[in-house]
């Protein structure tokens, strides 16, 4: 049950127009009165001899009593209350019940109370009810509405407990704006997956992935194809922002714009100038080199996976172990990444990375304010994403591109068990919505290269599969047989004889692999060490691009096989 305490006004009759009237889409059905302070207040909805001026008369007389000095200069209260789609109807006795319950605990109607505010709750949908509300008291006072809307929000929760309702978690108040119910009416009518607002909100957060300045913003904002009008102070300085789509209009025709600020907190300029200034701030602490500039640096997407899986890992390790205001700086460069991986991901990988961006966005912000310069890795990544192009999902960068995600999802993981620990619902049930998009995107993503690990594996011969068998039990003591039994371990076999005909030690390699973090929150532990393999060991994400063959495999197993031979002859000779 969505809350919902809407800017004060100063028409009762104007909002009581729109409440009774069609909606501004013809969406209303059947507007009437549920529930009011007087149970004989006129109904314009079902009673033909009211009207919209008797029920606007009686609520504003308290108002009107007073003299014009004293009466506020906004005096309509308005709150909406929403169920979720997937909740039962309710009916009239159960949505007045709720409305009385409501203006009880923001301090319109306290309970008992009969020189309250006079209100009242008009349905015209079945999902919904709208709560109008005078703020003048019958003895001439101003109700206390201090925190209203997050009163509103913990009654609603009690509420959805009570009814059976679909439990939501606790706000903080650092979400993006909703949607109102005439945007997702229109998107409707349009056939739009999305509203207006969220669609902006979604190229916005692209164009600033690893964005270094405003002229790089603002040249990625206009190649999304956005409208945009740059608010400029008499000096010449520029104080902000709006956007726009192209093909969405007002009925006047005109393109409908919305400040950075409305669509997230973070995309406020004010705020997006704090990730540019953080930057060059550490930057000149450390004496860096300028950042180099991936548009005139060539940079392919399979490298660009790859450092950027590299990222990912040194933020989960912050946030594992470091300070609150560095591993919020992680966190919301981590949001970076995702929509910078999602724009550039290939068609089959392209709808779960978008959807796991879209739902990450919550959870990028709390009320821990990051601590910006900490996240320049995660950032110059999303940079490098962005401007390495898209991918075809084919080959070493759809490998790679399998590789990066799994790496965000404990990237993601790692976010969630933070915002668990410190409370933050939202935050965390966001987290977790995006981890499971991102096991499906990894699913599409690792099929093929997978594939071919798995082949290159069974093919092994025999004597090599042993060793290798004996490495994971070595490494892993409790968790060899279960690794050994996924249908991934030949995948990891392969791996393992990849990384020794490199020169590495397999045992040594999958020992570092497996303790640099737990692996229970993994759904294939096998497919997980692959990956981490074969960053470690710089091996080619795409494994049919080096075919691993006996002769690379003798030569470099030979020595190994060697010493292993003359310590078991040592030991027999010993125990004789």
């Amino acid at each position: 049950m969505i809350p919902r305490v809407h800017k004060r006004g100063t028409r009762t009759l104007g909002l009581l127009y729109y409440l009774y009237g069609p909606g501004t889409h013809e969406e209303h059905v059947d507007p009437h009165l549920v529930v009011a302070w007087d149970p004989l207040a006129p109904d314009p909805g079902r009673d033909p001899q009211a009207t919209y001026a008797d029920l606007q008369r009686l609520l504003d007389q308290p108002v009107d009593a007073l003299a014009k000095s004293r009466r506020p200069a906004k005096h309509v209260w308005h709150l909406s209350v929403r169920v979720a789609p997937e909740d039962p109807v309710l009916s009239d006795e159960q949505w007045g019940e709720i409305a009385r319950r409501m203006v009880a605990a923001t301090g319109i109607a306290p309970e008992g109370d009969d020189a309250a505010c006079r209100w009242a709750a008009v349905r015209h949908a079945d999902d919904h009810i709208h709560i109008i509300a005078t703020l003048v008291r019958e003895d001439g006072r101003r109700p206390r509405l201090n925190n209203d809307a997050g009163r509103a929000q913990a009654e609603a929760r009690l509420i959805e407990a009570e009814y059976g309702l679909k439990q939501l978690n606790a706000g903080d108040g650092t979400a993006a704006q909703r949607p109102t119910s005439a945007e997702r009416h229109k998107a409707e009518r349009q056939q739009r997956e999305r509203t207006p607002r969220e669609e902006l909100r979604e190229a916005v957060r692209r164009s600033v992935a690893g964005a270094s300045s405003e002229e790089e913003f603002f040249d990625r904002l206009a190649a999304a194809g956005l409208l945009i009008r740059r608010r400029i102070a008499p000096s010449g300085d520029l104080l902000g922002y709006t956007v726009a789509l192209p093909d969405d209009r007002n009925k006047d025709g005109e393109p409908v714009f919305y400040s950075g600020s409305k669509l997230a907190p973070d995309l406020s300029l004010p705020r997006i100038r704090e990730r540019w200034s953080a930057d060059a701030k550490q930057g000149q602490e450390h004496e860096e080199p300028p950042r180099r500039d991936p548009r005139t640096v060539a940079s392919d997407p399979a490298s660009a996976r790859r450092r950027a899986a590299t990222a990912a890992w040194q933020a989960v390790l912050i946030i594992d172990h470091g300070d609150d205001a560095a591993v919020a700086a992680q966190i919301a460069a981590a949001g970076e990444v995702l929509d910078a991986l999602a724009k550039t991901s290939a068609a089959h990988t392209r709808k779960q990375l978008r959807e796991a961006a879209f739902a990450f966005e919550r959870a990028s912000r709390s009320h821990i304010r990051a601590e910006r310069g900490h996240d320049r890795a995660l950032r110059q990544a999303a940079r490098d994403l962005a401007y390495s192009g898209p991918t075809l999902g084919r080959g070493e960068d759809g490998a790679t591109t399998a590789m990066l995600i799994d790496m965000a999802f404990f990237l993601v993981i790692a976010a969630a068990h933070w915002h668990g620990k410190k409370e933050h619902a939202q935050q965390a049930a966001a987290a977790h919505q995006a981890a499971e998009h991102l096991r499906a995107a990894y699913r599409a993503a690792a099929g093929t290269p997978m594939a071919v690990l798995h082949q290159r594996g069974r093919h092994l011969a025999q004597p090599l599969q042993r060793r290798h068998a004996a490495t994971v039990r070595t490494a892993l003591p409790h968790l060899a047989e279960q690794v050994l039994a996924e249908p991934g371990w030949y995948a990891l076999a392969a791996t393992l004889a990849d990384a020794e005909a490199a020169g590495h030690d397999p045992t040594t390699l999958l020992t570092e692999a497996a303790t640099r973090r737990e692996l229970n929150t993994a759904e294939s532990v096998s497919d997980v060490l692959v990956w981490r393999l074969r960053r470690m060991a710089d091996l080619p994400a795409d494994a049919s691009t080096t075919p691993l063959t006996d002769q690379n495999i003798s030569a470099h197993s030979a020595p190994r096989a060697a010493h292993t031979a003359g310590a078991r002859t040592g030991q027999r000779r010993g125990r004789r």
